[in-house]
Formats: structure tokens, sequence, C-alpha cells
């Protein structure tokens, strides 16, 4: 019968003859038929199906396999021996030894018919040992893909104990050198199939022995890291990373990045080859492992090995998005190498030429996977623009690219970018070495404390978060003569953008320093707060007069003119005028002054002054100074001449023109309480936010913010020793005076005049009093006939007709506290939030309050607490309870922002037009670069203090227990001093114990 089907074969009929023919050889072949007959069958088949030339003898071999496999099993079994088995593995087929690529199909075809017999256990040892030997000689990708196809459908075959970890490593070994030759759409598609089944192969068995994970990943590393091999192992490596479980990634990670005797240029051949793996179609979770992989690094502070690495591979990656199969992947891994990459432009300046033709091409694919990968970018770019502003002529081809896709707001940059910069990820060895620490998780940055100049910081923390004054210092230029702004300019960009979490003010603070104060010592803050502003107003002022010679020179331009002779800065954001009147009680004769000021130093009432029991509201709209007639007999009059009520002790409260309120939480419409004679605190009985009562109105054995205000502008009777000359009566008499505001500041500063001069101790002693302190403040302001004329047309706010005064809105944006009982001792902190316009720009600017909302009382806005170097958040709650938890810990400066109304309009709509780019200022390119330098220079000092500190590494536990305990204080501040110290972290460093 063999013959027979021999000669069907090799005969030349038609292939529809020779089927029909094979079919009765076959269906003779179910009949009983001696042993030999079948030997002779079984080898003519085996002999087609391993050197049969065509695909139909191939199959008709096969077929006949199958039928002898199933009707002639004992003969089956019998030729199907391990010895043959050997033979066809070690020596292959035939008289010469032909190797057939089909010797695996044939012996997982013949398998399935001797599970059951005796031989079998024989079997499948035999082939354990030959499937271990068959990968240790790197067979093609088809082959190993046979391999793999053979060994999932019998797991009985796959290599045990230590054979099964070397096994897998020896099969990644393979995948690393799969090479797809051809081009095709076809052959790519089988080679992609292939590398499936083998990597396939790999996760069933993690899955059933989960201790071959670790040795195969180490060796996949080994294969990655390698500096010898000529060609680069294949990208198809990415095939295998796919199946590791993620929870093993810290882990992984983790004992990677602290392994000594991975060399840097080994770790940037690894994560450089890793960043090819995004071009690897149809794989899960690369992109987590490559970010992973970076972040990783960057929590040893490996900056060097990051920079190289972004450096050379981002174009690559940005790259991939054109292409929908590995954009999602590449598009994770681009968005962390840009965001992270904050030190320096030249990341981000690199895809510059690249970005309009990728824009395009993806607005013209017009799928969803374009759509939504052009609003990520969108979002990216717009937070590059934001971190490295200054290069208009750069940037303005990428603008009108993306300018139809949305613009996220500046928290989300500010969250992106703080998230996501190298100095954010968490590094364990800050808890024992604090130099380590990462910037705080705030996003802000810390000042150092150069010797007792905590006075400094906190006023210049303060300035830096009044962010009107801030975006115009920052959009100095170059060239302004002013060498003390230039240099709070440098200061505030390097607190916008440095990498550190703390930076050095010294140059500032040789160059502001008062030269009466004594080096070394503690000092006044408010003393120094005022110097400062002084010497940068007179510092403008006098650039201002070099610039009116140039024009009287005929050397200025018109536009320069109007530049150089408006205010200066600092009456911009901090200049009010107040008008002093002093009115003599004989002849009732005025005289008045006007007076500029930056600051109202706030002295504290009489302690036998007594506050009314009323806690009712005052609306400033019916409060106001009162018209009177001269009395016939002038020596009649015992009251105000302001206001002629009951007769006025020495700074009588009663005597208060236009009473400082804080702004109750009224619902519209509601009515107000009725009037009280005494300084006005806000009515809370009906308050919907009940819970900030005591936080913005004095409780009744204490005192607040408008009490002090109230008695500051509350007339003052100048009797005996304090008599007024008047030049009517040409001596002295008895006058009062009072002071009243006629221009509100930008930003009001308040100082608490807490230290007073003690005769006995010939020292200076502080009032301990608590301050309460309100979130927003009304403050009246003196109106100008005609402006009051003005504001009553528009039907607003006519009872300002008749009181001459306006209602002016502040809100809270900064309070320095003084922690200790003397002026020459303790320590000063601050806390500060940013204040921005709560009222839209289209409402008009009428001055009058709008109704209170939660969004217009900014309670929502987050508190900070700087400190020193330490910077956390903070919350309204903690300014205000700071005294009742520490006594002598108390307000002593405080900033406030004006809201937009009459007043203020022209100065918010000029800082309007002036913002730039999601209102931070564009740098001068000289301060980006003397940032950029720095940070580099930052992350090389974190990196070779991370790698002196090697010895930390190698000597933390490693047992898997440790790094359960230990991962539970992740979320610990950092302790405080010294220029790393900040708080907290990202929350996404925390790195695990296990070992290969």
């Amino acid at each position: 019968m063999d013959k027979i089907l021999e000669a069907v074969v090799m005969s030349s009929y038609p292939n529809n003859v020779k089927q029909g023919l094979v079919r009765r050889v076959i269906e003779a072949a179910k009949q009983p038929m001696d042993s030999e007959q079948c030997w002779s069958m079984l080898e003519l088949s085996t002999k087609l199906y391993l050197t049969g030339d065509t695909k139909y003898k191939r199959e008709i071999g096969k077929e006949v396999l199958e039928v002898y496999g199933h009707y002639h099993p004992e003969e089956f079994e019998e030729f199907f021996n391990v010895r043959f088995l050997l033979s066809l593995l070690q020596e292959g087929y035939g008289p010469l030894g032909k190797r057939s690529h089909y010797i695996l199909d044939y012996i997982q075809l013949g398998l399935q018919f001797v599970l059951e017999s005796p031989s079998a256990n024989s079997i499948f040892s035999l082939l354990r040992i030959e499937v271990l030997r068959k990968v240790c000689e790197r067979p093609s990708p088809k082959q190993c893909a046979k391999i793999s196809k053979l060994l999932t459908q019998h797991p009985q075959c796959i290599p045990t104990g230590k054979h099964q970890v070397l096994f897998c490593q020896q099969l990644i070994r393979c995948i690393g050198q799969f090479q797809c030759i051809s081009e095709g759409e076809e052959d790519i598609m089988e080679f992609l199939e292939q590398v499936n089944k083998v990597s396939g192969l790999l996760q069933r068995i993690w899955r059933t022995q989960t201790s071959a994970i670790l040795p195969s990943l180490k060796e996949l590393f080994t294969i990655i890291s390698s500096t010898e091999e000529q060609e680069a192992p294949s990208n198809a490596l990415a095939s295998v990373v796919q199946f590791v479980p993620l929870e093993l990634m810290d882990g992984v990670i983790r004992n990677l990045t602290n392994d000594d005797s991975i060399t840097d240029v080994q770790m940037m051949t690894a994560i450089g080859r890793m960043i090819d793996w995004v071009s690897w179609p149809l794989g899960k979770n690369i992109d987590k492992w490559i970010i992973a992989l970076l972040k990783g690094l960057a929590a040893v502070k490996k900056f060097s090995i990051l920079i190289e690495v972004t450096l050379s591979k981002i174009e690559k990656v940005f790259s991939k998005l054109l292409y929908p199969i590995v954009r999602e992947g590449a598009l994770s891994v681009l968005q962390y190498m840009l965001l992270s990459f904050q030190h320096s432009h030249e990341a981000f300046h690199l895809l510059l030429p690249h970005i309009p033709r990728l824009v395009a091409s993806l607005k013209k694919e017009d799928s969803n996977s374009a759509t939504s990968s052009l609003e990520q970018l969108a979002e990216l770019i717009h937070c590059m623009f934001f971190r490295f502003s200054g290069f208009p002529d750069l940037y303005e081809p990428v603008l009108e690219a993306v300018k139809a896709l949305p613009i996220p707001n500046e928290d989300r940059i500010k969250h992106l970018l703080g998230q996501n910069a190298w100095t954010s990820q968490k590094n364990e060895l800050a808890c024992f070495y604090p130099r380590l620490a990462s910037k705080s998780e705030t996003g802000k940055i810390g000042l150092i404390n150069l010797g007792n100049t905590c006075y400094m910081n906190s006023i210049i923390q303060s300035l830096f978060m009044a962010s009107d004054f801030r975006h115009s210092v920052l959009n100095l230029t170059e060239g302004n003569s002013q060498p003390l702004m230039t240099k709070l300019q440098w200061l505030f960009a390097f607190l916008e953008h440095s990498q550190r979490p703390a930076i050095s003010p010294e140059s500032f603070l040789s160059a502001s320093w008062p030269p009466w104060f004594t080096p070394g010592a503690q000092q006044d803050c408010s003393e120094y707060l005022k110097y400062l502003l002084d010497r940068l107003h007179e510092e403008e002022k006098t650039g201002k007069r070099i610039y009116q010679k140039l024009k009287e020179s005929s050397l200025m331009s018109q536009a320069m003119e109007r530049h150089y002779l408006n205010k200066t800065l600092i009456e911009k954001m901090f200049g009010g005028k107040m008008m002093t009147k002093i009115r003599c009680l004989k002849c009732l004769n005025v005289s008045s002054r006007e007076e500029a000021f930056t600051d109202l130093s706030l002295a504290f009432p009489p302690l036998d002054r007594q506050m009314d029991e009323s806690t009712s509201v005052l609306p400033v709209e019916e409060i106001g100074p009162q018209f009177i007639e001269h009395p016939e007999n002038p020596s009649q009059l015992t009251g105000s001449p302001w206001i002629p009520r009951r007769p006025l002790m020495a700074r009588d409260p009663a005597a208060s023109l236009m009473p400082v309120e804080t702004v109750g939480f009224q619902e519209p419409g509601e009515a107000a309480n009725p009037l009280s004679d005494n300084a006005v605190v806000m009515d809370a009985a009906k308050d919907p936010l009940l819970a900030y009562r005591e936080q913005a109105c004095a409780p009744k054995d204490s005192r607040s913010v408008p009490d002090l205000i109230n008695y500051f502008l509350s007339p003052e009777r100048l009797t005996a020793e304090n008599k007024y000359h008047c030049e009517k009566c040409a001596s002295l008499q008895d006058a009062e005076k009072v002071a009243e505001l006629t221009e509100g500041p930008h930003y009001l500063i308040l100082t608490l005049l807490r230290f007073s001069f003690d005769p006995r101790t010939m020292k200076r002693k502080k009032i301990l009093d608590n301050v309460s302190i309100p979130v927003v403040l009304k403050l009246p302001v003196l109106v100008a006939p005609e402006e009051t004329e003005e504001v009553c047309r528009t039907g607003k706010d006519r009872a300002a007709l008749e009181s001459g005064f306006m209602s002016v809105v502040y809100d809270l944006c900064s309070v320095v506290v003084h922690s200790g009982i003397s002026s020459e001792s303790g320590h000063y902190y601050c806390y500060s939030r940013e204040c921005t316009d709560t009222v839209p720009h289209g409402q008009p600017c009428d001055g009058a309050l709008k109704p209170a909302s939660d969004k217009q009382l900014d309670f929502e806005i987050q508190w900070y607490l700087f400190n020193d170097t330490r910077v956390s958040f903070s919350s309204f709650e903690s300014v205000s309870n700071v005294t009742s938890f520490f006594p002598k810990d108390t307000a002593y400066v405080l900033f406030y922002r004006q809201r937009p109304g009459r007043q203020s309009c022209p100065l918010h709509k000029a800082l309007a037009e002036a913002g730039c780019l999601h209102g931070e200022p564009s740098l001068h390119k000289d301060l980006m670069e003397a940032i950029s330098k720095d940070n580099i220079l930052y992350l090389q000092e974190q990196e070779k203090e991370a790698r002196n500190r090697a010895a930390y590494i190698s000597a933390l536990p490693k047992s898997p227990l440790w790094w359960r305990d230990f991962d539970k204080d992740k979320d610990d501040d950092s302790s405080s001093g010294g220029c790393g110290s900040a708080t907290g972290g990202s929350g996404s460093g925390s790195f695990h114990g296990l070992v290969f």
C-alpha cells in the first residue's frame, strides 16, 4: 500500500485525480493491517511531511499520519518513540541530516496520539531538554514561534525548576535577536504574530511560576544595557514587558536605579533602547514602564542620564505621533519627557520645527485618536510656553498652528509642571539625609535664612505673592537703570522658575540692607519693608529724572516720555494718599495737608476703650461726615467740629467719621441691621457660612483690624502739651486732628504697632493682644465733589453724595507673623495666597460691592505658609487661629489687595492689558539662561550628592517585609532647615524593595 501511495503522489496526474486515489488508500488504512505495513506507511507519511517539496505532499503526509495515529495507536506509539524523536531533533531527517523546517510541527502532530501511552513521560522529559537546547541555538522567529506553539499546546513539555528560569532567559535572548527582514505588510504582520506567540509563552510560564519573572527581567535588562554588541537588540523585546505584572513595577525600578553595579553608560543605553520601544505596535503598558524608569532615575538624582537621553530621543518619540497604532504610548512618554525637563528650554526647542507639520497632519487625519492627541499636545505646548517664555520669534509659528485648540488654565498648567518635575520625585533617602529632599509639593520655593534674615524672607515672599506687583517686576526690560529693582526681578524669576527647593537671597540682601541694621541680629520686618519700598521708589524716580533731561535734549521719544513720567511702580502698587485736617477749636479755621503713604501704621486703642456690645453691620454707604452750621458762640462748642453729637473725649470711638467694616455674608436683598454709633464689625447672625463668623469679626473680648483702622481714622484732640499753633489766631490753641483716606492703594499694607518702648526696662516690649483679621475689608475713601456727582449719576451709590465717601473693598492676601516677645528677637514667617480679580472685567467699575458669593470671597483660593526654606499648604483657618494656639505668634504686617472698583478700574485694566500668556510675563533671555544654567547646576549637585550617599542605598534593608512597613510613611514631611529642606513630595516616587 505504501508503494501505491508513493506512486500516486509522485505521478503526473492532475491533483483532483490524485486526491481520489489517495482517498481510497486512506480509507483502506482504517482497516486492520499487519505491523510491517503500518511501519511502511508511517515512514512514507513522515517522509512526505518532512521533506515534501509541495504543500500538497505535506498535507497528504499529515492526513495519513493522523489516520494511523487514530486507527493503529499501538503501531504509532511504537514508531513515535523517544529514540526516533531525539534523532529528529538532534540530527534532522534524511540521509544527509537535512534540517527540515517542519520537525517541530511533526512532533506536535504526533504528540496528541501518545499522551496516554506509557512512553509519554519519557517523551515529555526529552522535549523539556531539547526545547531548551533549541532555544539556546537562537532559532529564527518562525522556529521560536513553533516551539512556543508546541509548548503552549503541550505545557508538560515546558522545562521545570532551574531549567525553566534558564529557558525563559534564553527565550528572551532569542527575542532580542528577532528581525523582520521584509518590509511588506504581510511579512510584517506574520512577524508580529510570531513575536506575540513567543511572548505569550512567557506570559503563560510567568502566570504559573512567578519566581521566573524577576530573573527574566534581569536578563532583559542585561541585554538592553549591553554596550558591547554592535547591533542594537530588537524592539520586539517590548512585547515581553507588556506581560510583566504592574504590581512589580515599583520594586523592579527601585532595584535598577539603586544598583551600584550598573554604570551610567549602561543605564543610559538601557533607557534609550526602552524609549525606542514606543514604536512597537500593539504593546500594552510599555509607556508606563518607560515613565516609571525615568521617574526612578529622577528620584535618585541621576539627572545627567535623564538629560542625555531626553535630548537624544525626544525627537524620535515625537515622530511616532504620526502613527495611530503607537500614538497613545508615544504621547504619554513625550508628555513626561517634556514636563519633567524643566531646567532648560533645550528639549522643547528641539521640537519647535516639527510641531506645525504634525498638527497639520493630525488635523487632516480627522479621527478620534487624532483629535484627542491634538488637544493633549496643545495642552503640553502651552505648558512649555508658560515655563519657557521669552522666545516670541520661535513660538509664533507654533502658536499659529495651535491657536484653534483649547488653552488650559493656569492652575492646570502649574499642576502638570509641579507633579512631573524631576525635582518633585520623592526620594526614599530624604528622610535619612535631608539634603536629598525634593522640592515642596506646593510647587513654591523657599528662601534660605542667612542668619536672622527671616524678616526679609517673609517680606520677599509676601511681595512675590502679590501677583500684580510680581508680574510688573518680571515684565521690566533690560537696562532700566534700576539696579535694586533688577535684583528683585532676578530674585522673583528664580522663585518662579528654579528647580531648587529653596534659593539664597544673599545678593538681594546685600543690595537692600539698611545701613543701620546690625549684621546677624534680628530686625523689624516692617522697618525693612518701608526702607525697601522707599529705595525702589527713589531709584525709579532718579531714573525718571535722567530721562527728563534726555527729553529736554530731544533725545527721547513721546512714547518713552509717557512711560517714564508716570507714577513709579511702587506708587502704582502700594501708594495711597491721606488728607490730614486740623481744626482750631477757637476760630474753627481748618488747615489741611495731603500726604502719600505706602503703609498704614495702626496703633492699639487704650485699654480703657470699651467696645459696644452690638455686632451689627454698618453699611459704609449710610455713614459719613455730617454737614453742620457754625455755632453762634464758638466758645459754646463742646463736640467735634465735624460731628455735632455728644461731647468728645480724646480718641473717642464714637467720633469716627467713617467706620471701617468687614464684609459680611449678606444675601442679596437682605436688609441690613440697624446702625450703631460705635466701631463696626460684621453681622454674622444670618451668615450662611457661620463657621467663618469668628474669623471675620472680633470676639467681644478681643480686637479686630477694623477696630484699629477706626481708631486710626477717628478724630484726635490736641490739648495741653500737644496744643496746635493756629496761624489765624497766632497762638497755641486746642484743636482737633482727623485723617481721611483720599486714595486707596492697590495693595494696602497695614502694620500693627505691637512694639512700644518701656521706659522702666529701656526696651521695646510687645503687645501680645490677639487681633482678628477679616478676609475681606471695606475702607472709606474720600471722594472729590466731581467724582461724587459722577458716581451718583450711575444710581449705584446715592449715599456717597451725602457722605462724600466711597467704600473700597480689599481682599486679604498675606499675613506676616512675628513669633516672640521682643522686636530684637523671635522669628518671622508669613501666610500668603494669590488674590486675583474676582469681579469679571466686563462688569462696570462702579465701586459698589457686588453680592457676596463663595467665588468673590475667595475661600477656595489656596493659602501657603512660607517659613524660610519650608513651604507648605495652609488655610485661612490657620491664619485666624495662630495666636489662639501660639500666644507669642501674632500678626504684624498685613497685605490686602483692592478689588476692581471705580477707583481701581484704570489700574486693573492696565494690568490686564499688560498680562502675557497665561498671566505669567516673559523673561528676557539673559535671565532665562541664568535660570537654566542654575537649574542644570542644581541637578548636577543633587546627582553628585546622591552618588556620594551610595552607602545609604546599599545599607537599606532589602526584605519585602521592610518596604511594606516603610512605605506607610511615604507622605511624611521632610525635616526643616537647610537649602534642600522642603515639604512633602510628588507622592509618586515610593519604590519597593523587591530584589532580582
